[in-house]
């Protein structure tokens, strides 16, 4: 197992930096993705931060040229090794210095520096290491163990791609919504349905024309919530009238339980104001862009 992995090294590392080196080398999105990553932070210019990004990128095809042509030669692998130790220096001091921007390594991750950038960083310097080592070629090794080296990289390239937040939307987003569409939401305490959580349903209230119109009446966050027949009450409380005339109300806004931001189209939100004190529905004739302001049931 130890003459496979050294024997394929140089074929793995190839492949990693041979697809890291060309996007950020020939990637249109490159002088895009430049402002956000901390090296525009470290240089104060974006415009020598893409042209390090460039730079770096023909480094990683010319290093993953030679691991690929004479991997039994120790320089490509001694210069991954190099360049690995490089960007671990770099992810250390960038996420000291603007742990809210990208590493940039690969021009297209915008997600702040997270520990798979360390670890992709970490795994270069150990392949580099490894294929320095290498005393066949990942040829040879094929040819003699087919099966095995199928096996080894089918297993490295998951890792990798595990490790490549840029990569999720292929594979990891896909897996979480068929797992939300199976066991249902986390926070919703039931497996059954279909409904969002309540915070989304929150955010889509308070994007609404409902929510626009009532707001002068609103004083608090959201108090109380439950369900009724398909629809999501959110309960607050306001105070309504001039000054003079002010009387506190309960705020209750329904909505669609199931609805989200990705539903598509204006939700149908129905609003209601019910006197604190009498528990009577208050008349309200001037809440031009609530699209319905019938009686709404009550918790209880």
């Amino acid at each position: 197992m130890l003459s496979l992995t050294t024997g394929l090294a140089p074929l793995v590392l190839a492949g990693l930096l041979g697809w890291t080196g060309a996007v950020k080398a020939f990637g249109r999105g490159t002088a895009q993705q430049a402002p956000k990553t901390a090296l525009a932070r470290m240089l104060r210019s974006s415009e020598q931060a893409t042209t390090v990004l460039r730079a770096t990128g023909a480094g990683e095809l010319l290093i993953a040229a030679g691991l690929l042509v004479v991997p039994a030669n120790p320089v490509p692998g001694a210069a991954a090794a190099v360049l690995g130790a490089g960007f671990l220096a770099y992810l250390g001091y960038g996420r000291s210095v603007a742990p809210e921007s990208s590493c940039g390594c690969s021009a297209r991750e915008d997600s702040p520096i997270t520990w798979r950038s360390f670890a992709r960083a970490a795994a270069v310097l150990i392949g580099g290491a490894t294929a320095a080592m290498a005393r066949g070629t990942w040829w040879s090794a094929v040819s003699e163990r087919p099966a095995g080296s199928l096996a080894f990289l089918a297993g490295a390239a998951a890792v990798l791609i595990a490790l490549s937040a840029d990569l999720d939307r292929w594979w990891l987003l896909p897996l979480r919504r068929t797992r939300l569409r199976v066991f249902g939401h986390p926070l919703l305490g039931t497996a059954a349905g279909n409904q969002v959580p309540v915070a989304a349903s929150v955010e889509l209230l308070e994007n609404s024309l409902a929510w626009q119109a009532a707001a002068p009446v609103v004083r608090s966050a959201l108090l109380d919530h439950w369900e009724d027949n398909g629809w999501r009450i959110l309960q607050y409380s306001g105070v309504y009238g001039a000054r003079e005339n002010a009387r506190p109300v309960t705020v209750v806004f329904a909505l669609d339980a199931t609805a989200g931001r990705d539903t598509g189209g204006d939700p149908v939100v129905r609003v209601s104001y019910v006197d604190a004190d009498s528990g009577e529905a208050v008349a309200v004739d001037e809440l031009g862009a609530v699209p319905s302001r019938k009686s709404l049931p009550m918790a209880g």
